[in-house]
């Protein structure tokens, strides 16, 4: 694990807790974008040279949405950054932790990502992040 890439907060509407994270905190909005793979809005707050990531699911019958309307807001998920996801992923298997993902994901920009299952983690869902 090479650094903390963002923490993932649940949101039912961006605009809503922007005045907290934003306003009241001071923190900078860089920028909102779709996440269509996802089917959610994503703001990206920049903190040191990590990131709260405030997400909204964009439909209801989503993981992100169902999760959300059981739980409601607050703390989705850890993003942490790795050299080589696949020898992470190994590693993890090889010490028993579940697994969400059976091999990476890739997003748009060509991140390579995959979710640990939070009965592995005391109940924290983890996002191991390898960048391009």
């Amino acid at each position: 694990m090479t650094k903390l890439n963002h923490i993932a907060i649940l949101v039912d509407q961006i605009e809503d807790a922007l005045p907290f994270w934003r306003d009241a905190l001071g923190l900078t909005l860089a920028k909102v974008e779709e996440v269509p793979a996802e089917k959610a809005r994503v703001a990206f707050l920049p903190i040191g040279e990590s990131e709260i990531e405030l997400v909204q699911p964009t439909d209801p019958e989503t993981g992100l949405g169902r999760y959300l309307a059981k739980n409601g807001g607050g703390l989705h998920h850890i993003c942490l950054e790795v050299p080589d996801i696949a020898a992470a992923m190994q590693r993890l298997q090889s010490h028993g932790v579940t697994l969400i993902n059976e091999s990476p994901r890739q997003r748009e920009d060509g991140t390579l990502y995959a979710f640990i299952h939070p009965k592995s983690t005391q109940g924290v869902l983890l996002e191991l992040y390898q960048l391009p």
